[in-house]
């Protein structure tokens, strides 16, 4: 309390600032005589033992971070293989419908030009019977041709004999 005084007989000619001065270096005596204000080295201490709890709490952040990036590293892995098989699996399926399918197509392939074939043969045969046919129809037209100019040519004989016995 003695410096609060000290400071009211310093300023008591502006008596309104003396007196806020004098509570203000009282209210701090006060505090430091309850202890209720920290000392320098008390803060250095407190700033050091926070640091190191600071650094400890990092410390086991980072451990913390490498563990989850190990772990997940190692389940990035894991489903790597298993995608890596899976997909291995399915190429093989693929490859399987693939040459089934391939096999297919190669049969009916082989069954399309056998019935190709087997229809040119037919085509071949019946072009081959109407060439017959027609070869035949030809020798019959010209049998009736010749049978018919010989028939006329014996009755025009007839009838110029005819006409040579009546003129004589």
């Amino acid at each position: 309390m003695g410096f609060a005084v000290k400071v009211y007989e310093a300023f008591k000619e502006d008596e309104v600032k003396a007196k806020v001065l004098a509570e203000f270096v009282e209210k701090v005596e006060e505090a430091i005589n309850n202890n209720q204000v920290a000392t320098r080295q008390d803060l250095h201490v407190q700033q050091l033992t926070l640091t190191r709890e600071i650094e400890q709490v990092r410390s086991e952040l980072i451990q913390k971070i490498e563990q989850v990036r190990a772990e997940l590293l190692k389940e990035i892995e894991k489903v790597r293989l298993e995608l890596q098989k899976e997909i291995e699996q399915v190429r093989l399926e693929l490859q399987k419908e693939i040459e089934q399918v391939r096999l297919e197509l190669i049969k009916e392939i082989e069954q399309v030009r056998l019935e190709g074939k087997e229809a040119e043969l037919r085509l071949t045969r019946e072009i081959e019977k109407v060439r017959a046919e027609v070869q035949q129809a030809k020798v019959s037209i010209l049998k009736w041709i010749i049978g018919l100019i010989l028939t006329q040519t014996i009755t025009i004989v007839g009838v110029i004999l005819a006409l040579f016995q009546m003129l004589k």
